[in-house]
């Protein structure tokens, strides 16, 4: 079998990169198609100000809560097997999206969708990592990778733009049915099943670690409408927070964990998870708020918003596409360090805006700096979150990347919506009272960045490099 795979691997390569690509652009085209339609679900259902975070929150949770299980599956049962099944399930569950009549059934679908990507992302990254050798075709591979999460977020809230636009924002989920036959179809014809590896599943992980993400970010939501002071709330923090203990320490003591705690010993890695949940803890909320600022501030359409958006969507491409070059003559450390700086210098500038402010200086500029610093950035994160990994660690390293990058922007902008709901100058009017907030939240976003920079500075740049790593 697995010479098997080498040698059908090999010849397969193309193909095989595209599939993943493709896959992992559909994951993350339906989250900014999401975030673009936000205005148009929120008046179609009739969800509340804060209730509407919860079309992010149950796809991200889900979706957080679940990989390290997906990713063990992968181990377990066969990357190609479970690559199939999570795009049944995501496909599945757009359709049920698309035809929701209620909000209830809009975030059921969503917690649908964020299930099937589960079992879908970890086994493409853990195949990348199988198909393309650690060294120069890694970093290639790892590049367009990093490529397409940026830039298929901002192609996604233009996309979503337009079919919100001119069809429905229902239509933007249902393109996700045909794409995922298609790559049912492409993997059954290209992809070579894994071999598997013994073991059993760390059902108390994932279930400790879904609960507990769950119950300390709807803890948090719900203390933006009822106040920290309100003990129902503090208790269900309280709850989240004791499960994740338990999730740690069951990880310590489970003879075949869903995260392995050696995957920390490495300083890059570690580094690398870390940074990654706090830039995404600021994307979310950049994603999430400009889009509310655009169409209920400025007035713009869905199409409009999304089209706002095409100069970062362009910044992201052009310096995405150098990251090779630029890891290769930089280094992956320094590379990511400037692009954590120039991420936060964009959304520093951004933070500024207000009712009065014009696009071009206050809004697409700064969207310029931030697309380059993302470009620059969620390569080298993913290079360094699987550097050295062996190989019966691929799938829960590749999971634990996807873990930060989720549940990292679930719980950012679980955070934001606090600050949004206490933010505000009272005596305002309601466009100015919106600006206010969401010039609070993109501060405190500037804030998460520069955590993150301290981060990667301290423990992968700094850190001693991976060829002196007795681990490796």
């Amino acid at each position: 079998m697995q010479n098997s795979f080498q040698d059908k691997g090999r010849s397969h390569k193309i193909a095989v990169l595209v599939i993943i690509l493709v896959s992992y652009l559909m994951i993350v085209l339906d989250i900014a198609v999401a975030i673009t339609a936000l205005p148009k679900i929120h008046s179609s259902l009739g969800f509340s100000d804060t209730g509407l975070a919860w079309v992010q929150n149950a796809y991200t949770l889900a979706f957080g809560g679940l990989l390290l299980l997906g990713a063990r599956s992968g181990d377990i049962l066969g990357r190609r097997r479970m690559f199939i099944l999570g795009v049944a399930l995501f496909s599945v569950a757009s359709f049920i999206v698309g035809v929701a009549p209620s909000a209830f059934w809009l975030i059921a679908g969503r917690a649908l969708q964020g299930t099937g990507a589960a079992v879908l992302a970890p086994s493409t990254l853990a195949l990348l990592s199988d198909y393309f050798p650690e060294g120069t075709e890694r970093t290639r591979a790892v590049a367009y990778y990093g490529a397409v999460a940026g830039i298929g977020a901002s192609t996604g809230l233009i996309l979503g733009g337009v079919l919100t636009s001119w069809l429905s924002w229902r239509v933007a989920f249902f393109i996700n049915v045909p794409i995922g036959i298609a790559l049912i179809l492409a993997a059954i014809s290209f992809i070579v099943e894994t071999q598997r590896t013994p073991g059993h599943f760390d059902i108390a992980g994932a279930l400790s670690s879904t609960l507990g993400m769950t119950a300390l970010v709807y803890g948090i939501i719900h203390s933006a409408t009822t106040g920290f002071d309100y003990p129902l709330a503090i208790g269900i923090i309280v709850i989240g927070v004791l499960l994740l203990a338990f999730f740690v320490l069951n990880e310590w003591k489970a003879k075949q964990p869903i995260m392995p705690l050696r995957l920390f010993s490495s300083r890059e890695r570690s580094g690398a998870y870390g940074a990654r949940f706090l830039f995404l803890g600021a994307m979310m909320g950049f994603w999430f708020y400009i889009t509310l600022f655009l169409q209920n501030v400025y007035g713009y359409t869905p199409l409009e918003a999304g089209l706002a958006f095409l100069p970062m969507t362009i910044a992201n491409f052009i310096v995405a596409i150098a990251v090779p070059k630029l890891t290769e003559r930089y280094g992956n450390g320094r590379l990511l360090a400037v692009g954590l700086i120039i991420t936060m210098v964009g959304m520093a500038w951004l933070s500024r805006l207000s009712v009065e402010v014009p696009y071009l200086t206050a809004i697409a500029l700064p969207m310029v700096v931030i697309g380059a610093g993302q470009g620059a950035t969620l390569g080298p994160l993913t290079a360094s979150g699987i550097a050295g990994v062996t190989k019966e660690d691929a799938g829960a390293a590749s999971g634990a990347v996807n873990v930060a990058h989720q549940l990292g922007g679930s719980l950012g902008l679980s955070i934001l919506v606090v600050v949004f709901a206490a933010a505000g100058s009272p005596g305002l009017d309601a466009q100015h009272i919106l600006a206010e907030r969401i010039s609070a939240s993109l501060t405190v976003g500037t804030v998460m960045l520069a955590f993150a920079f301290v981060l990667v500075m301290t423990l992968i740049v700094r850190s001693p490099s991976l060829c002196q790593n007795p681990e490796m």
